[in-house]
């Protein structure tokens, strides 16, 4: 498989998605302890301004999504890095909690409407099938958040100020590099909007409202991994305190080397609404499989949640997989930068919520409440083939064509 395409809008997209996950891994592994022992914030009051901040960004990825479609993808794409590229560097600055609330839900409005208007750029760049390029995408993102956290496990081993705001540093200037990047592509024209769609919003699409929610639900299984799993090991199990890292790193290796081959056999919503559905039966074995950790001696604990994590790891790849095929595929040509925002606002609603939800009733009920958290994926997962065929059997959409950049 070629690694590089040679669609020049391609080859500059590819590298704007490496950095820039690269320095989201850089900056994301260490922030609450930049937070805690550099700010001087409390844990509480760092989860309380994140969680403000993950809602305030909710307002983000619909009114960007929109601009992208109406003044093309590709300016709008650019514009948000930067403003991300700003409120990464105002962290350095920060000695208060409304400081640090006030610029992280500047830094949260822009990653939403990153999110919505890259959606958006993505749909051009990819062509008449851009769901096999977005899974191209997504390996070299989960290829980024590695080389990102392992020197972010150099900076924190260091500990001290300069290290953390050197990642700080280098996580801005990622996004500048993104921004780049994007500059490169072609500017895409906005795709006229057809009659049947005058008017008409992402939120009046039932179908994709729907998806987009029980979607963001099973999100919850991101910071299943990256938030509840550290707890669990600490606190729960006999696991030396590095399976937490190990297991980070698993699941990242994991999702770079499948990615994208599962991907190509997900191409159509039929497949993207199967695809939801097995992820849901994944998570159904690997939660509890997590929650058996808890009664094992050490190092048979973390080889436990090493076992795990695999399982766990192919829920997300074939939850990565139906998200894209049904978040291209169910949304017409003209809103794709709506739809993604539309989508994303899902996702984002699940990850503001997720916090107070894993770590009350989740990591409250202890074992029981990992086969809690099982059964609701399997659920969610089961609704992914009737949400498909309703949304397919809405009024037609109009047919995928080739994009012409200018």
């Amino acid at each position: 498989m070629q690694i590089l395409p040679q669609d020049r809008a391609q080859r500059a997209m590819i590298p704007a998605t490496f950095v820039n996950f690269m320095g989201n891994g850089l900056f994301n592994t260490a922030a609450v302890l930049y937070f805690t022992l550099v700010v001087h914030l409390s844990a509480a009051q760092v989860g309380l301004g994140l969680t403000i901040a993950g809602l305030v960004g909710l307002a983000g990825g619909i009114p960007a999504g929109l601009l992208a479609d109406r003044r093309g993808p590709r300016a709008i794409t650019a514009t948000t890095f930067a403003v991300q590229a700003t409120s990464m560097t105002a962290f350095l600055f920060i000695h208060d909690v409304l400081a640090f609330t006030l610029v992280a839900c500047m830094d949260r409005l822009a990653y939403s409407a990153n999110n919505a208007a890259r959606g958006g750029l993505i749909a051009r760049v990819g062509g008449a099938n851009p769901a096999t390029f977005r899974f191209k995408l997504r390996a070299f993102s989960n290829a980024g958040v590695v080389f990102g956290t392992l020197g972010s496990g150099i900076a924190i081993s260091a500990g001290t100020h300069a290290a953390y705001a050197a990642l700080i540093v280098a996580n801005a200037l990622s996004d500048v590099a993104a921004a780049l990047f994007v500059l490169r592509i072609p500017s895409y024209p906005p795709i006229p909007k057809p009659q049947q769609h005058a008017g008409r919003s992402v939120l009046a699409d039932r179908p994709f409202v729907t998806f987009a929610a029980i979607d963001g639900a099973m999100g919850l299984q991101y910071q299943a991994i990256s938030l509840l799993l550290p707890l669990w090991i600490a606190f729960h199990t006999h696991a030396p305190h590095w399976t937490v890292a190990a297991a980070a790193a698993l699941n990242a290796v994991v999702c770079v080397v499948l990615q994208t081959r599962v991907g190509t056999t997900v191409n159509t919503p039929d497949a993207g609404g199967r695809a939801f559905r097995r992820a849901g039966l994944f998570f159904l074995v690997s939660c509890p499989v997590i929650a058996l950790s808890a009664y094992v001696p050490g190092q048979l604990a973390s080889l436990v949640i090493l076992a795990a994590i695999c399982v766990h790891s192919l829920g997300e790849i074939w939850q990565s997989c139906a998200n894209i095929a049904l978040g291209f595929g169910l949304a017409p040509d003209h809103a794709q930068g709506q739809y993604q925002g539309a989508l994303g606002l899902g996702f984002d609603a699940g990850q503001a919520l997720a916090p107070v939800l894993l770590t009350t009733v989740v990591l409250g009920l202890g074992q029981g409440g990992w086969i809690l958290l099982g059964g609701l994926f399997a659920a969610l997962g089961s609704l992914g083939p009737a949400v498909t065929g309703w949304a397919q059997r809405t009024p037609p959409r109009v047919a995928p064509t080739p994009t012409q950049s200018q």
